[in-house]
């Protein structure tokens, strides 16, 4: 994504990420060349007031805790009249492989042991239109324009199984509870494999943009 921002023209692109692993890898990348790669958490970024006029969030800030002090300090980073866009998850589409693989997916973790187990992250209010106003609002930002879009995975049982098992909460687990939540899947998606062999699988995501005031 940030190769993607980074091609606008006289732009400074710059990135946070908590990994030094993922940091070393963007940094790797000859389009990133003469971008700013920081470590650090969006409750206290590394750059200083006014630096930015556009802020992006892919599917991070519903992950974020402390998130009155996340808005807080977006805030300081961008100009007057800023730009803050997120994407934030929207959940399955109903009656497809996505939302049977959620259901199998919370079964296992529940009976998992609690070393296997992701802790509940994020503030719930980062989902939801009206919550996001509440959350960066008193930051000064302007009320969120929304917009749903819909992700179509549907494809062959193995790529959508690729797709799905990509969530964090699998990485905990052990390789032979992975198996099982698999097999489980597979035989779910096999009663909802259409006769060209395409397993239907949908999520959606919110679009959400606003300018600081």
């Amino acid at each position: 994504m940030l190769e993607l921002l980074a091609k606008r023209p006289g732009g400074r692109p710059a990135g946070v990420d908590l990994s030094p692993h993922s940091l070393a890898r963007a940094r790797r990348r000859p389009a990133l060349s003469r971008a700013t790669l920081a470590a650090g958490r969006a409750q206290e970024l590394p750059f200083a007031d006014d630096s930015f006029d556009a802020c992006v969030s892919h599917l991070a800030l519903m992950l974020m805790s402390e998130i009155e002090q996340v808005a807080a300090e977006v805030a300081r980073v961008l100009s007057p009249g800023g730009v803050l866009a997120c994407a934030v998850g929207g959940g399955a589409v109903g009656g497809e492989a996505y939302e049977r693989f959620l259901t199998l997916l919370r079964r296992t973790v529940e009976q998992a042991p609690a070393s296997q187990r992701i802790p509940a992250m994020g503030d719930r209010r980062t989902r939801a239109r009206d919550g996001l106003d509440a959350v960066l609002g008193p930051a000064g930002f302007a009320a969120v324009d929304w917009e749903t879009v819909p992700i179509d995975l549907s494809g062959p049982v193995e790529p959508v199984w690729a797709a799905v098992s990509g969530l964090y909460d699998l990485g905990p687990l052990d390789r032979p509870t992975v198996e099982r939540l698999r097999e489980a899947f597979l035989a779910e998606a096999a009663d909802l494999t259409t006769p060209d062999g395409r397993v239907p699988c949908g999520f959606r995501i919110h679009l959400a943009t606003t300018h600081l005031r």
